[in-house]
């Protein structure tokens, strides 16, 4: 596939470049983090969808309605988010293919057609997700109808793509960018709530509370672990050590790519966990059992009235942000599905027009969008297993993988979570129906 993105590992100083300094530590470390910072990127591209606006709905949710419960689940699954992104990094970097690509050579037909077909009614579910949160966020701000919201939503997202165009680093920088306008925002408002640590601290003992808890509990797996961006991370890495057959070039400068992306991730997701986390934590302080919590709109005038108007703009503010920035990404990604699973690519603007259109239809016909945005996100973590197994496999086969294959620890650590998180959509689907 020929992508307008390429990785920010593919430019730079070499790796473990020697400073001019006549040896001093000083110039060692300055060299090592000049030539580091290359590295850095990817990750932050994927961590933007770790703070859509369906972690808005699922985290201010469940912080409202439980208190601190629910927040060793946010950590849990920042904690699986770091480890699957890091096999989706290192899947690029040891093949320079990515995921879709891999999929479609060592699967049979029907299967690799049957994981498209999931990809892009996960896609959907994505874009529903991000382009109700931009609008939402437009109607706290301005007052602008939802349809006209999400247009706009829309619009800026495929403006914000074209910066691929002009360089990988140039998206990266953006991107990174506005996750931090988000951070910034959530901490401002997370030391006005003065939460209590005691409290805090009794969140981080698993443990759920009847039926409602376990749908906010998915909801909130589904909102961190992304599937769309399993399969995007690994596009974005994996034109680094692309040399002929990438498993024939210099292992020791694969082996450092793979350390330098490992920091991009912990970077990167670090951040978005801390964001995922102060959002259930500002619910908990300052929103307990408020009943318009449910709703966004309820969440920003809740913050509103226990804190201050600045507290409500921050909120709209980082909800906007984060629906522009991920909508972009949730629209490459799509591309990176289609083009690797079928070889087949169309127009930006016919893509965007796909995904844009459910979404868009929900607003027309005045579907709760907070409501929508939580079931999207539930619909998200039933994706989780379509990603993740086939990342299991191909990551566990030296064939395919190259000295960079994973351990037998790691892929137990992986076939775990991937058994979990079946086995937590399994319940939920009993639950329904019962």
């Amino acid at each position: 596939m020929t992508s307008t993105i390429e990785p920010a590992v593919s430019s730079g100083p070499p790796l473990g470049a020697e400073g001019r300094t006549g040896g001093r530590p000083s110039g060692r470390l300055h060299s090592r983090i000049r030539s580091g910072l290359p590295l850095l990127g990817p990750a932050f591209v994927a961590a933007i969808a770790y703070v859509d606006p369906g972690n808005f709905a699922t985290n201010f949710s469940a912080g409202s309605r439980f208190g601190y419960l629910l927040l060793w689940v946010i950590v849990g699954a920042n904690g699986t988010a770091m480890i699957i992104q890091s096999l989706s990094a290192k899947v690029g970097l040891a093949t320079g293919q990515n995921l879709p690509q891999l999929s479609r050579e060592h699967f049979p037909r029907s299967i690799g057609l049957c994981l498209w077909a999931q990809a892009e009614l996960i896609a959907i579910a994505t874009d529903l997700a991000e382009v109700i949160g931009g609008a939402l966020a437009l109607r706290l701000l301005c007052g602008l109808p939802l349809l006209y919201g999400g247009l706009i939503t829309g619009g800026v997202a495929f403006a914000l793509l074209a910066l691929q165009s002009r360089g990988a680093r140039r998206f990266e920088v953006a991107i990174a960018g506005l996750l931090a306008i988000i951070l910034v925002a959530f901490l401002i408002n997370l030391v006005r709530a003065h939460p209590e640590p005691a409290a805090v601290a009794g969140g981080l003992l698993p443990r759920l509370d009847g039926g409602d808890s376990v749908l906010l509990a998915t909801g909130i797996l589904g909102a961190t672990v992304m599937p769309h961006v399993v399969y995007l991370h690994s596009a974005l890495t994996q034109t680094a050590t692309r040399s002929g057959d990438t498993r024939s070039g210099d292992a020791v400068r694969r082996r450092r790519l793979l350390r330098g992306q490992r920091v991009d991730i912990l970077l990167a997701m670090g951040l978005a966990g801390i964001v995922n986390a102060a959002m259930l934590v500002i619910a908990a302080a300052v929103l307990p059992g408020a009943g318009n919590a449910d709703t966004l709109e309820g969440v920003h005038a809740g913050l509103g009235s226990a804190m201050g108007s600045g507290a409500a703009l921050l909120f709209a503010v980082a909800l906007l942000v984060s629906g522009l920035a991920s909508s972009g990404v949730g629209t490459y990604a799509g591309q990176i599905m289609m083009a690797g699973f079928l070889r087949r690519q169309i127009p930006l603007l016919a893509r965007r027009g796909i995904t844009l259109a459910p979404a868009l239809g929900i607003l027309a016909i005045g579907v709760d969008p907070t409501r929508a945005l939580v079931m999207s996100q539930v619909a998200l973590s039933f994706g989780i297993p379509f990603a993740l197994v086939p990342l299991i496999l191909i990551t566990r086969t030296r064939a395919i993988m190259g000295e960079l294959v994973n351990g037998r620890l790691m892929t137990a650590t992986a076939s775990s979570l991937a058994a979990l998180i079946s086995a937590l959509n399994l319940y939920l689907v009993w639950r329904t129906i019962s």
